[in-house]
C-alpha cells in the first residue's frame, strides 16, 4: 500500500482524537510508547484494552471497547492482530458513523475490511505507525530512524 506524504499529513492534521485499540500498559510496547507519543503531540488518546478498562493511562480511562467511548473519535489505530481488524471497524463505523480514519499499525492488514470501510468514505491506512509518520513528515524522524539531537559521526 503506497500513500502519499500529502494523504498521511492531511490525516494528521486533521486528527484530533484518536482511540488506540490495544494498548498496553507496559511502557516498553510498541502501543504503549505509540499513544503516550501521540498524546504528547497533541492528540486527545482514548486507551482501548478490555483487561485495562477503568484505569488510567495518560491522563485518560482506559475503555474496555470502542462502544464504550462516551465521546467523537476521528481515528481508530489497531495495534491487534489482523484476524481482529474486521470486529473492530465494524464497532468503529457502527459507533460513530462519521469516522474519518481507520489507520492499522505496521503488520496489521486487512484488505477487505480496508475497501468496505473506504467505499463508506473512511479513510484507511494500513501497515504503518501513525508515529514514525508524524516524526517522518513533520521533521522529527532522522535518517537513522530517530533524533537523538546528538551528532555520530564525522564527514
Amino acid at each position: 500500500m503506497i500513500y502519499s506524504d500529502d494523504h498521511l499529513r492531511g490525516i494528521l492534521k486533521r486528527t484530533k482524537r484518536v482511540a488506540v485499540v490495544g494498548v498496553s500498559a507496559n511502557p516498553v510496547r510498541p502501543s504503549y510508547y505509540v499513544a503516550r507519543y501521540l498524546r504528547l503531540k497533541g492528540f486527545d488518546v482514548t486507551p482501548v484494552n478490555p483487561g485495562l478498562a477503568g484505569q488510567v493511562l495518560f491522563g485518560a480511562e482506559v475503555y474496555g471497547d470502542l462502544k464504550s467511548i462516551p465521546h467523537d473519535i476521528d481515528m481508530v489505530d489497531i495495534f491487534r492482530k489482523s484476524e481482529a481488524v474486521p470486529g473492530i471497524v465494524d464497532a468503529a463505523l457502527d459507533r460513530w458513523p462519521g469516522l474519518q480514519t481507520i489507520w492499522m499499525q505496521i503488520g496489521v492488514a486487512h484488505a477487505e475490511v480496508a475497501a468496505m470501510a473506504e467505499a463508506r468514505g473512511v479513510d484507511v491506512i494500513q501497515n504503518r505507525c501513525p508515529k514514525i509518520e508524524y516524526q517522518r513528515l513533520f521533521g522529527e524522524l532522522r535518517m537513522g530512524g530517530f533524533n537523538t539531537g546528538i551528532v555520530s559521526s564525522r564527514l
